[in-house]
């Protein structure tokens, strides 16, 4: 096992005195192409390229005598600590760290990134970092070959953002371009990069309102609660989201939610959207959601639910199945309308879980034995919820609906 490792941030400042007399004593050296061919690095000390990570910690765990490594930014930020320090390879490492290439985009941009949410993308996690930025009004990509500006902007395809791409931070190569997301593909980018992501109108939970206490997004921005009272929808008729389908009361949304788990990374599909409450609902546990309603009053009564509430989506106009078809795959759906067809056509896409309603036992069986044949492994629950009016305690309201939950039985293979 080597003697002693230290892992050295490199953000294109020159090297201070820690990183220097650590790398004069290196019998090892460990980097990127730029970072061995630094005048600094020790003639005699072997050099290995830092393609896999893993590899490397292999060659350095064998090695006896002195390592360095060499990485990009602030090394313990998504960075080679955590794979050094991995049991299998039993090293203990030292740190001199950079300026992250991170917080060096965004000070490019000018830009504060305390309420930034921050990602990596490769060719497996891609799908879940473009959910992010569906999601979210500002995320920094950190991106890879094969999972880079291009790509994340052909995979946003009808959601409006702004691209703010730093390649080749603190090196002589170092640009800086902003372009709109739908332009991103036209471009060839220089790796390495990092993607800033902005755009949507401003969530809540910002400076100016006491949200600067924890980094990223603010989990007590808006009210408390999984789902908000009908009232907040306009459950009467006469407030600002219209009337409440029989489908969107808030026992059942909580229990719809509850069922799916929507979280960040996920997106959603609330298909029938109605007032709009659940979709906002899940977007506040910030999962993206994609809400897809026939009727136009529908749909701008749903974009209105979600600017005021402050949370991102994205509406489609259109009938399901149909209107389903171009949409990118969903991890969770709600199907809110549409009956036994569309769930069908929903299984079909092989979401993780669905869940609907149904006012009827013979209905509800139906779209439950259809679950099963897709593979699903399906739950169904009478729920009965009945209001009082507590000046008196009387009933006011009762309503009466079968919650059915299906969950793949089988593991699909990563998207």
């Amino acid at each position: 096992m080597a003697d002693r490792v230290t892992v050295i941030g490199w953000d294109g400042s020159p090297l201070t005195g820690a990183a220097r007399a650590a790398l004069g004593a290196a019998t090892l050296v460990a980097g990127a192409a730029h970072h061995l061919a630094l005048p600094e690095v020790p003639p005699a000390a072997e050099r290995v390229r830092l393609g896999s990570v893993a590899l490397a910690a292999r060659r350095i765990a064998a090695h006896r005598g002195t390592a360095v490594v060499f990485a990009d930014g602030d090394p313990g930020f998504f960075g080679v600590v955590r794979t050094l320090r991995a049991p299998e390879f039993g090293l203990e490492v030292e740190v001199v760290p950079a300026v992250s290439s991170v917080a060096a985009a965004f000070a490019r941009a000018g830009m504060p990134w305390d309420d930034a949410q921050v990602v990596v993308a490769h060719r497996r996690t891609l799908r879940r970092a473009v959910n992010v930025c569906r999601a979210h009004t500002k995320v920094a990509v950190l991106t890879s070959p094969g999972a880079g500006p291009a790509e994340l902007g052909l995979l946003l395809e009808g959601v409006h953002r702004t691209f703010v791409i730093c390649e080749e931070l603190g090196t002589e190569r170092e640009q800086v371009t902003v372009v709109t997301s739908d332009k991103a593909a036209d471009h060839t980018w220089r790796d390495p990069n990092v993607v800033i992501v902005i755009g949507g109108p401003a969530g809540r939970g910002g400076a100016a309102d006491g949200g600067d206490w924890i980094a990223g997004r603010d989990p007590g921005a808006g009210p408390r609660g999984w789902v908000q009272p009908d009232e907040s929808y306009g459950s009467h008729g006469d407030g600002p989201g219209g009337r409440l389908g029989e489908g969107e009361t808030q026992l059942l949304r909580a229990a719809q939610l509850a069922r799916l788990g929507p979280r960040v990374g996920d997106l959603v599909w609330d298909i029938g959207c109605g007032s709009g409450a659940f979709a906002a609902e899940a977007a506040r546990a910030g999962a993206a959601v994609i809400a897809v309603d026939r009727d136009p009053q529908a749909c701008a009564r749903t974009d209105a639910v979600a600017r005021r509430s402050g949370v991102q989506l994205q509406v489609v106009q259109g009938a399901a199945p149909h209107a389903l078809e171009n949409l990118p795959e969903p991890d969770v759906v709600r199907v809110g309308g549409g009956g036994a067809p569309v769930v069908s056509a929903v299984a079909d896409r092989r979401p993780q879980r669905i869940v609907t309603h149904a006012a009827t036992r013979d209905a509800a069986e139906l779209i439950g034995r259809d679950l099963t044949e897709h593979g699903y492994r399906v739950e169904c629950a009478l729920l009965q919820s009945v209001e009082l009016d507590t000046r008196a305690w009387t009933e006011t309201e009762r309503s009466v609906a079968f919650l059915l939950t299906a969950e793949l039985l089988r593991r699909e293979a990563p998207r």
